[in-house]
């Protein structure tokens, strides 16, 4: 299978050639997949890197609940489409209960968590509420864990009922200031519930989303599908045996639907560049964690700064940097650098003047609408210095 093929396959499947411009935020994340959601801008970036949707539109869509973060897959946060709510839910539904195995064993008992949830609806039911204002109005109903729950991030019982409401539907949580790039929230009776319609089963609902998953970014293996769903190695094969999926070519583990699979091979490489500046987070990356399929053999080797050094890009996990991207091939980094209103980026070959004007339209709108692209919710000019100086470094040895 050829690799420059495959990448330029998966960037076009993710509507960063252009073919999803100008639809709306709720058809982007149908079309290319649920965007992570950490308080950063990565949704932002998302949006605008595949449908060229300002901030505004964004957040329009989050008011009229087009568009909703919520837990789902592995029980993270994602931002999903309305026609998706219900089964994010489901499919993150079993991940939820973590919280409470840690909970147990510091003494909470599943009674005074129902209790807890039935006087938070008590007092939402009044209307939408903050974290502080409901902990206020429940009074002595969440209690203290003590230093031992501080050491296993557990100060309150009260995280515990909110992210069970959540998790089973009964409650959604409302960005402050309606902005997803941000971490302070009220909550809602989220009426009517969206899983009080749903009939799926556990099992249905794990295929529904298999179903989506090689949809969006197909190839891909059972195991980079595992990692984006979280389910084991039986579970996520039972899952997909009923999709009817084909290797993408004779031998392959890499997996696609026939009418796909059909595309695929009609596909061809542009013969020109296709720029994007995404997210660290971008469903491109995230949906398989599989950064070695996306570089060449030379940007494998190239070193590239991490917390703890230097080391050479093909050997992360995960990007500490966001990317800059040509045909699903990852070229250079970059970050934002609010102090200067800029963009500092670099790339492993000479850059051209439509990659030049790619930075420069990016960069215009994270200054313009968003003020800064944080990566997670405590990134920070601060903390990002580091990688801003080790790329401007980079920078300046950039080939001319």
């Amino acid at each position: 299978m050829d690799d420059a093929t495959l990448r330029a396959w998966w960037f076009h499947r993710q509507g960063l050639d252009g073919w999803l411009s100008g639809t709306s935020p709720a058809e982007v994340l149908k079309r290319t997949g649920w965007a992570r959601s950490v308080a950063g801008s990565g949704p932002y970036l998302s949006f605008f890197s595949r449908a060229g949707s300002s901030r505004e539109a964004v957040d329009a869509a989050i008011a009229n609940r087009e568009i909703h973060e919520l837990p789902s897959a592995r029980g993270c946060t994602y931002v999903l489409p309305a026609d998706d709510f219900a089964l994010g839910l489901r499919v993150g539904e079993e991940f939820s209960r973590g919280d409470m195995a840690v909970a147990k064993k510091l003494g909470v008992t599943d009674k005074e968590i129902v209790e807890l949830r039935s006087a938070v609806l008590g007092v939402l039911d009044k209307g939408p509420l903050t974290t502080e204002e409901i902990r206020e109005a429940t009074g002595k109903a969440a209690r203290n864990l003590g230093a031992e729950g501080a050491k296993k991030g557990m100060t309150t019982t009260l995280p515990l009922a909110l992210g069970g409401l959540q998790a089973s539907g009964q409650i959604r949580r409302i960005p402050l200031n309606g902005r997803l790039d941000q971490q302070r929230y009220r909550y809602a009776i989220w009426e009517p519930n969206p899983l009080s319609t749903y009939r799926i089963s556990a099992a249905g609902s794990y295929s529904e989303l298999a179903s989506r998953y090689f949809r969006w970014i197909g190839p891909a293996t059972l195991s980079e599908f595992r990692w984006f769903s979280g389910l084991g190695a039986k579970t996520a094969r039972a899952a997909i045996a009923a999709l009817g999926l084909v290797p993408a070519e004779a031998g392959s583990d890499r997996m696609m639907s026939t009418d796909g699979r059909e595309l695929f091979h009609r596909f061809k490489v542009p013969p020109k560049p296709a720029y994007a500046l995404l997210s660290s987070l971008d469903s491109l990356f995230l949906l398989r964690r599989n950064l070695a399929a996306l570089l060449t053999a030379a940007a494998a080797k190239r070193k590239v700064w991490v917390e703890r050094g230097a080391r050479e890009l093909g050997s992360l996990s995960d990007l500490n940097s966001n990317a800059i991207v040509d045909r699903g091939a990852i070229i250079g980094l970059w970050e934002y650098d609010p102090e200067q209103g800029a963009i500092a980026w670099f790339t492993f070959e000479p850059a051209d003047r439509k990659l030049r004007e790619t930075v420069v339209r990016t960069e215009a709108f994270i200054r313009e609408q968003l003020g800064d692209a944080r990566s997670f919710s405590l990134d920070s000019p601060r903390s990002r210095a580091p990688r801003i100086a080790a790329i401007r470094d980079a920078g300046k040895r950039q080939p001319a």
